[in-house]
């Protein structure tokens, strides 16, 4: 099956060179190619961001379920912000729309580390990540952030807002110790006179 996507991402990245790239007739593939990458596990950022382009220059080709499989993938690949790249690509009406009104919703509690929340709500609305494989895990990793938070000092006010250490503050300095024996200066001292 792995042999598949590969033949499939190579096909992609061939429709993606050149003009062709804007071909609304490429768009079924590339649609099926977003619904592989959700059930492969797999990610293609330049291939769902021309799915996306597409459906601004197509609007009557726009797919909801399409799109949040776009978006879902998007947020397996935080902290990167393949996310925010995807959700300015889409209509302000379309982010209205129930599903990716909800999937927006979600990134922006992951990106705001608001984690309890997002689990709770994700909880919730199960339904959107049913064919996603890999989803939780992928944010699983993205939330190990809290662990960071706790090993290196660093503080969370009651706003919700991170405070990273400040090095600075905790600077200790260092005394450096140089042995130097007289035979290896002599020669230095000889020639500076």
């Amino acid at each position: 099956m792995a042999s598949t996507f590969e033949q499939m991402r190579a096909n992609v990245g061939k429709l993606l060179r050149g003009i062709d790239r804007y071909n609304p007739e490429n768009l079924t593939t590339l649609e099926r190619y977003v619904e592989t990458q959700a059930r492969e596990n797999a990610y293609d950022l330049e291939a769902n961001l021309a799915v996306l382009k597409l459906y601004q220059f197509n609007p009557a080709y726009f797919q909801t379920t399409v799109t949040s499989q776009v978006l879902l993938k998007a947020l397996t690949n935080l902290p990167h912000t393949d996310f925010t790249l995807c959700k300015c690509m889409i209509d302000q009406t379309h982010q209205e729309e129930r599903p990716i009104r909800q999937i927006l919703y979600l990134g922006n509690l992951l990106e705001t580390c608001h984690f309890q929340s997002f689990w709770t709500s994700l909880e919730e609305n199960r339904e959107l990540i049913d064919g996603i494989t890999g989803f939780e895990d992928s944010v699983r990793k993205y939330t190990q952030l809290k662990v960071w938070l706790n090993k290196f000092g660093w503080t969370e006010n009651e706003d919700g807002q991170i405070f990273v250490y400040n090095q600075e503050e905790s600077i200790k300095p260092k005394n450096i110790v140089e042995k130097i024996d007289f035979e290896s200066v002599s020669s230095i001292m000889a020639t500076s006179q």
